[in-house]
């Protein structure tokens, strides 16, 4: 069968695909995080009935969609397989669009991967589980931001790469920052209505 987004997203979440069948638990982490969302999402519903509305629908929507996009693209990362990350970083040496950025890849990271390689991975899931729960979602578009520049101008260059695409990914990423998410039907919305203020500007 012709792959497709819904056969691609069905057999992920069955551990159909190489990834998921690989490392399972990550995929039955994926389902966790989803029941997380429904549930901060129904708390959030419940205390503020200005969060019932189609808008709140589609906020919620695209904030786990995103957070999913940055799960997903974690699997291949995971410790201690970096065979995949290893190439796109010697991309990034080949072909940043700043030279000292070509250099701390080549010097620092590539020669460290087993510090950094993991330092990656959690951020990365970090910024997934951060969006599909929507908890301190404006902290995980901080890092969000700072992950896609760093493809960005890593990448700039690169043969078959569009710019644009990390530019874009960019801007979903400040949005996300400028109004964060989780403010809508998410976590940070359930925690402060139940008056938890703490840290809330990272929310």
């Amino acid at each position: 069968m012709r792959p497709n987004p819904l056969l691609d997203a069905i057999t992920f979440l069955t551990k159909g695909d190489y990834l998921a069948a690989r490392y399972g638990i990550f995929v039955s982490l994926y389902w966790l995080l989803l029941a997380g969302a429904l549930l901060g999402a129904l708390l959030a519903w419940r205390q503020d009935a200005g969060q019932r509305g189609t808008r709140a629908g589609g906020i919620l929507l695209l904030r786990v969609l995103t957070g999913t996009m940055w799960w997903e693209q974690s699997l291949w990362k995971i410790p201690p397989h970096y065979g995949g990350l290893v190439y796109w970083m010697k991309q990034e040496v080949a072909h940043a669009a700043v030279p000292l950025q070509s250099v701390l890849v080549r010097d620092v990271v590539l020669p460290n991967i087993g510090v950094f390689g993991p330092l990656v991975y959690a951020i990365e899931a970090g910024i997934g589980a951060s969006l599909i729960l929507g908890l301190y979602t404006r902290l995980g578009a901080l890092f969000g931001i700072a992950m896609a520049v760093n493809l960005w101008l890593g990448l700039y260059s690169a043969p078959g790469e569009w710019p644009w695409t990390y530019f874009f990914l960019i801007t979903i990423m400040a949005l996300f920052c400028v109004d964060p998410p989780g403010r809508v039907l998410g976590w940070d919305a359930a925690r402060h209505r139940a008056g938890a203020n703490r840290f809330s500007y990272l929310a």
